[in-house]
């Protein structure tokens, strides 16, 4: 029997070109979820902390490529 990994969700919306993202009083914020092997899921959301959008995708196409190298995740 294999075991079990924590699976890491990427679902991108090429049409959204913010998909993750949110703006928090200024601040822009992103989110992942996180399924885990007893089938419960966590909801990951950090601060960006920065009020510039462009930045803030470029931070999270870099967390991005981070998880689905750690995790081998294929968006």
């Amino acid at each position: 029997m294999t075991p079990q990994r924590t699976k890491v969700c990427l679902r991108i919306n090429d049409e959204n070109e913010n998909h993750h993202l949110w703006n928090n009083r200024g601040v822009w914020w992103c989110h992942v979820t996180v399924h885990k092997p007893d089938a419960t899921a966590e909801r990951l959301r950090f601060s960006l902390r920065t009020r510039d959008i462009e930045k803030a995708r470029s931070l999270r196409d870099r967390i991005f490529r981070d998880i689905q190298r750690q995790f081998g995740v294929v968006a």
